[in-house]
């Protein structure tokens, strides 16, 4: 016997009984896709294929995963349903389901506040894709899906109901996307949904589009990303890359570098810099390493101020996770549970505010 059986609040519908159901492509010109850089080909990628091969081989299979990705639509449809498919289906030990393959739904209130419906909750296993369907408020909305943190999507259709209008839906307040480059914590891990990453709660709050950039353990720095990413339209960059990088002298050779190339492109743009939150440890010799990448990683932020520029930015990750909450807010003492996102999103509010207004 199964938990589900006896706690009907644990079972997960796996199909959409809905008798008057309409199914719709993703890419219909009516709804609007966000987080890709994709357009002209798969539209189910984070950015070009062309570019993510001459990376790495795991970007290239990274840049599969949808993080960051939403399809915004606007309908006074009762319902919305999903339909997905893929390949397969991305299971990990330490991360739900509901985040690696999950999508989540939400409402855009009148006064553009966003408000949490309900979780498209793949079931176990669901090796092909799922359908799911979520009842909806009474009345004309903007509703926001997000995307999985990790799996790929090869198609994905929504239901509504027939009749239902499907009307343009509204824009992000700041449209030119902010850019989020860095590691697995970045991408979304381990986050038990994909609207609890921190740039899901960060965008929600001051209303602005985003692109996650983030490469579970291949956030390096290479220099055809550097220049790919100089070269994207954005209204603000953060770098989080450090956890992946194998060492201070990695972070040597490529850290400046990379806030160099974007600076030639971008002399202005805002530039936010992090260091990894799990700079403390049991272990204090770890600490004390952790520290002095921390150290160089701020000197890199001091160096960029004393040539004058006022238009970057400093998050120290230490500060991150206060006291013993690397316990109680991360999984594993690395990748951030809700709680952890939670801080991120906290410390990182007041610099994006700050930058992009209100």
């Amino acid at each position: 016997m199964h938990i589900s059986d006896i706690d009907k609040n644990l079972r997960v519908e796996s199909t959409v009984n809905k008798s008057d159901v309409v199914w719709y492509d993703a890419r219909d010109a009516r709804f609007r896709i966000h987080g890709s850089l994709d357009e002209n080909r798969d539209c189910y990628r984070r950015f070009p294929k062309e570019i993510s091969e001459k990376v790495s081989e795991g970007v290239d299979i990274l840049a599969k995963n949808t993080a960051g990705m939403r399809l915004r639509l606007r309908t006074d449809s009762p319902y919305i349903a999903i339909h997905a498919e893929w390949e397969m289906q991305c299971i990990f030990s330490h991360m739900p389901m509901s985040g690696t393959g999950g999508f989540d739904l939400y409402k855009v209130n009148d006064d553009g506040s966003k408000e949490f419906v309900f979780v498209f909750m793949p079931p176990y296993p669901s090796p092909q894709g799922y359908e799911s369907v979520i009842e909806t408020p009474f009345g004309m909305h903007d509703y926001i899906i997000n995307f999985p943190l990790y799996n790929d999507v090869a198609k994905l259709y929504v239901g509504l109901s027939e009749g239902a209008a499907i009307l343009t839906p509204g824009d992000y307040r700041v449209s030119k996307p902010v850019v989020f480059y860095g590691s697995s914590i970045t991408q979304g891990g381990c986050a038990s949904r994909p609207g609890n990453a921190y740039q899901s709660m960060l965008s929600r709050a001051l209303d602005f589009d985003f692109i996650n950039m983030g490469f579970s353990g291949c956030g390096l720095a290479e220099d055809v990303m550097c220049e790919y990413l100089a070269g994207l339209e954005m209204s603000c960059f953060v770098s989080d890359y450090d956890h992946n990088a194998p060492g201070i002298e990695h972070l040597e050779k490529t850290h400046w570098k990379l806030y160099e190339t974007v600076r030639r492109r971008h002399p202005d743009l805002p530039y936010v810099i992090m260091t990894k939150p799990d700079a403390r440890s049991a272990y204090k010799e770890q600490e004390q390493y952790n520290l002095k990448r921390r150290d160089f990683i701020m000197a890199n932020y001091e160096r960029a101020v004393s040539l004058g520029d006022r238009n970057v930015y400093f998050v120290d990750g230490y500060a991150l996770f206060e006291d013993d909450e690397t316990c109680s807010a991360t999984v594993d003492t690395c990748h951030p549970n809700d709680m952890g996102f939670y801080f991120f999103y906290r410390a990182l509010k007041p610099v994006l505010k700050k930058i992009l207004g209100e």
